[in-house]
């Protein structure tokens, strides 16, 4: 079973492409986000979602289980710092549902792969690499260099 944001990423991509022609990858040589790619993406997202609340739904079945039960001191704040760490992995991924949500509505509204800030089209790599990505990669690194100045001040 996956244990990271990265890995559960992976395994949606792969059941995404499972489910189109096995060998389908979008390309540059056919049109922007047309009905394929657009489908491509939509059923990467899925998965991705489906993944993430499988695994969500084991955690909460352990989380369900019991009070925290060991006599040895050090042993209750070794599994306590787990459901913690547990947690907080949860609450990230809840908000990539969030952030997956969110895209697939840009694919219902025909706004999908495009940049937010520019409006210009986001490379398919990118968009492979991170289906939830809303800018653009210059775009992206123009908004973080000005968080870091802003934050600096």
């Amino acid at each position: 079973m996956p244990t990271n944001v990265a890995e559960v990423g992976a395994d949606a991509l792969r059941e995404a492409k499972s489910n189109l022609d096995s060998d389908y990858v979008p390309s540059d040589d056919e049109p922007f986000m047309n009905e394929r790619q657009q489908e491509y993406f939509r059923n990467l997202l899925l998965a991705w979602k489906k993944s993430i609340l499988t695994e969500s739904e084991s955690t909460l079945a352990h989380l369900q289980d019991g009070p925290l039960r060991e006599p040895d001191l050090a042993d209750r704040a070794s599994s306590e710092t787990d459901w913690a760490i547990e947690l907080r992995t949860r609450d990230r991924q809840r908000k990539l549902i969030a952030k997956i949500d969110s895209a697939l509505r840009r694919i219902d509204e025909g706004e999908y792969g495009y940049c937010a800030v520019t409006g210009e089209p986001i490379s398919l790599a990118r968009l492979q690499a991170r289906p939830i990505a809303t800018m653009t990669l210059e775009a992206q690194e123009r908004h973080e260099r000005n968080e870091r100045i802003s934050r600096e001040d």
